[in-house]
């Protein structure tokens, strides 16, 4: 049976928020079993805290934001797709400020750290959203779905203009090994001729070469390159594992995602919660359901 996991001890990152351009600190708490992953504004009155769940997702422009009456937390992505890659389910996320660390601009931070306090398993069964039937969202130009699959599994296509880009694709099923190996490393990305535009709307004002690949028209102007020939595709799959966190459980299945961000990521979570005859609860115990046959109305890969 797999078991609930929290972290064996206190785990602490600060940096620079990509958008707000200041200075935050993020403490990963262990929480008991069944508690769920929730963030906390350790520096407000009251450390009032919102749970990780779509209910709670308050922006999904450039990044995801969580929150409630009383605060705003965004780019949490990140975070929390390490948090998924490591069966992580109860954890408190003690931050002092409004947005996540944003580190390197990949998930590299968040894994390194987790890895030096270890984790632990509880004595509680992890509950799976286990999909059943397929679940879709969006066109046949941009879609995001998922169907019934016997573990976590991403499927990421995307198509840039940009030369530096164009057409990429990436195919993972999800374990830590998997994560650290293939997605952990990938950094976000960004086009230069935006930056001005972004930082007039008060975003991306901690955005530089440390912690982002920029693009020109023409070129990558970060000195050491990239990290995998397709980086970019695979720090959307990253994103994408993050965003499936506020599901509020862990999922079981198959998702395929085609030029997908983070509203469409977000609108498939709606679906799925919404959704009750595509997927049951699932204790894994002896063994998994035996998987039936079904039609998908397009592919995750032009």
């Amino acid at each position: 049976m797999f078991l609930q996991k929290t972290l064996r001890g206190k785990a602490v990152i600060s940096g620079i928020g990509l958008h707000s351009g200041i200075e935050t600190t993020l403490s990963f708490c262990p929480a008991p079993a069944n508690t769920g992953i929730h963030l906390v504004r350790t520096d407000l009155e009251g450390c009032p805290s919102v749970p990780v769940h779509a209910k709670n997702v308050k922006a999904t422009s450039l990044a995801t934001s969580l929150g409630c009456d009383r605060f705003v937390v965004s780019t949490v992505e990140h975070c929390l797709s390490t948090l998924a890659a490591f069966r992580i389910d109860n954890v408190y996320l003690e931050l002092k400020g409004s947005e996540i660390p944003i580190g390197d601009g990949s998930a590299k931070v968040f894994l390194d750290e987790i890895r030096k306090v270890g984790t632990i398993e509880q004595n509680e069964p992890r509950k799976y959203i286990y999909i059943t039937k397929p679940i879709y969202c969006g066109t046949e130009e941009k879609h995001a779905y998922v169907v019934p699959y016997n573990g976590l599994r991403l499927s990421c296509t995307i198509d840039f203009p940009h030369r530096m880009i164009g057409q990429q694709f990436i195919d993972v099923d999800i374990n830590e090994q998997s994560f650290a190996k293939e997605l952990a490393p990938a950094r976000t990305f960004g086009f230069l001729k935006d930056v001005e535009k972004m930082r007039e709307m008060g975003l991306s004002m901690g955005g530089s070469l440390d912690n982002a690949i920029v693009l020109d028209d023409n070129k990558i102007l970060n000195e050491g390159g990239l990290r995998f020939e397709n980086e970019f595709v695979r720090h959307k799959a990253l994103d994408a594992l993050g965003d499936l966190v506020t599901l509020g459980r862990p999922l079981m299945g198959h998702v395929v995602l085609y030029k997908a961000g983070h509203d469409l990521l977000n609108q498939l979570v709606q679906k799925i919660l919404a959704s009750p005859d595509c997927h049951s609860e699932l204790e894994l115990a002896a063994g998994l359901p035996q998987l039936e046959e079904f039609e998908v109305p397009f592919s995750g890969r032009a």
